[in-house]
C-alpha cells in the first residue's frame, strides 16, 4: 500500500535531562536522593487521510445521504472527503476521478454512473495504487476494485414482487421503469421479475430512465393503456415521477412500487390514501458507515470483508410508522 511520505509524521521526542548545576553529595545516601528522569513521548501524530466520493448524481437523495454518512464518519476519524458530482454523466465522472488522483486521494468511494463504461477510471486508480471501495452499484470489472458494499438489491425488488402477488393474486398488466446502465437497478428489476414469474402478469412496456423523462413517458403510457395494474420502479426517484404522472391522470387504480425507502415515499405511504403501494427499503447510513470502516481497514493493512450486502426489507402503509417519515432508516 502506497503511503505519501509527506503525510506520515511519526514524531518521538525524548525530554532533555536538566540539572541545576554541580553539587557534591554529602551525608548518607538517603540525604542525597536520586531523582530519576523519565522519557516523555509526545502524542503520535495521526496520518490524515484524504478520500474521494463520486456517485451517480447528488440530486438523488439516496446518494446525498450516503455522502453525509461517509463524511460524518470520516470527520470523526480526522480524515477529509473530496466530493465530486458527475450528474449522471460517466465521462464527466471519469474526468473527475482523474482529478481526485491528482489531488492526492488515498482511496475512493465510487458509485459508477455506468457500471461498464467506468472501467478506464478504475484502471487509472489501479495504476495510481489507490484503493476503490465500490458502493451501491457494482462495477463490471470487479477485479479492479478492493471492496464492494451495497444493499441486497435483488431482494429489494423481490419483496416488491411478493407484495404485488399478494395484492393481485390473479395477475395483471404492469409497467417497469428501469435503467440498464445501473447494475443495482438491474438487480432490483431481476428480483421483482423472479417474484412475479408465475403470477400471471404481463409487462406492457419498459421505460428507460437513463434515456427518457420518466414523468413524460409515463403520461404517454397512461394514455395508451386504459388498464395498468401496477408500475415497478428501480428506485424511489423514478417512483415519485411515476406518481406525479398517475396523479395528474387521476388514475387511482394503479399500484406504484419503488426501491430506497426515501422520506418522500414513506410520507406518501403514511398518508394511506394514494396509489403508492410500497418500497424495497435500504439504508444509505449503514452503507456509509460500513464503507468508512472498510476503507480504514484497507489503508491500515488490516483484514476486511471484500463484499458486503446490507439488508433490505419492504416498507408499506402498514409498517411505515416503524421507520419514521422524516429521514432515512
Amino acid at each position: 500500500m502506497k503511503r505519501k511520505a509527506a503525510k506520515l509524521l511519526l514524531m518521538l521526542t525524548i525530554a532533555a535531562v536538566f540539572t541545576g548545576g554541580c553539587k557534591k553529595n554529602v551525608g548518607t545516601p538517603e540525604d542525597n536522593a536520586v531523582v530519576e528522569t523519565q522519557e516523555e513521548e509526545e502524542p503520535e501524530e495521526q496520518e490524515e487521510y484524504v478520500l474521494g466520493y463520486s456517485c451517480i448524481n447528488l440530486t438523488n437523495p439516496f446518494y446525498d445521504t450516503l455522502k453525509t454518512a461517509i463524511q460524518t464518519s470520516l470527520e470523526e476519524q480526522g480524515a477529509h472527503l473530496i466530493v465530486k458530482n458527475p450528474e449522471g454523466d460517466v465521462q464527466v465522472q471519469i474526468t473527475q476521478i482523474q482529478e481526485m488522483i491528482e489531488e492526492g486521494a488515498d482511496a475512493v468511494f465510487l458509485c459508477p454512473a455506468d457500471w461498464e463504461e467506468i472501467t478506464p477510471a478504475l484502471e487509472a486508480l489501479k495504476e495510481a495504487d489507490i484503493p476503490v471501495i465500490n458502493l451501491d452499484t457494482e462495477v463490471k470489472e470487479t477485479d479492479l476494485i478492493d471492496a464492494y458494499i451495497g444493499s441486497d438489491n435483488k431482494n429489494a425488488g423481490y419483496v416488491c414482487g411478493e407484495d404485488l402477488i399478494a395484492a393481485k393474486p390473479d395477475g395483471g398488466r404492469i409497467v417497469i421503469v428501469e435503467c440498464p446502465s445501473v447494475n443495482s437497478v438491474n438487480d432490483r428489476i431481476t428480483g421483482f421479475e423472479e417474484a412475479i414469474a408465475k403470477g400471471g402478469f404481463e409487462v406492457l412496456t419498459r421505460i428507460n430512465s437513463g434515456e427518457q423523462d420518466v414523468a413524460d413517458v409515463m403520461a404517454e403510457v397512461l394514455n395508451q393503456y386504459p388498464q395498468i395494474d401496477a408500475v415497478m420502479c428501480g428506485n424511489d426517484e423514478m417512483a415519485m415521477e411515476v406518481y406525479q404522472a398517475v396523479q395528474a391522470a387521476k388514475r387511482a387504480d394503479i399500484l406504484i412500487y419503488g426501491v430506497d425507502g426515501s422520506p418522500e415515499v414513506k410520507q406518501l405511504l403514511a398518508e394511506g390514501t394514494n396509489t403508492m403501494r410500497g418500497t424495497g427499503a435500504q439504508s444509505p447510513i449503514s452503507i456509509g458507515k460500513t464503507a468508512v470502516e472498510t476503507a480504514k481497514a484497507i489503508l491500515s493493512g488490516e483484514d476486511y470483508e471484500r463484499e458486503v450486502h446490507v439488508e433490505t426489507f419492504f416498507i408499506s402503509r402498514e409498517n411505515v410508522e416503524m421507520y419514521g417519515t422524516d429521514g432515512w432508516q
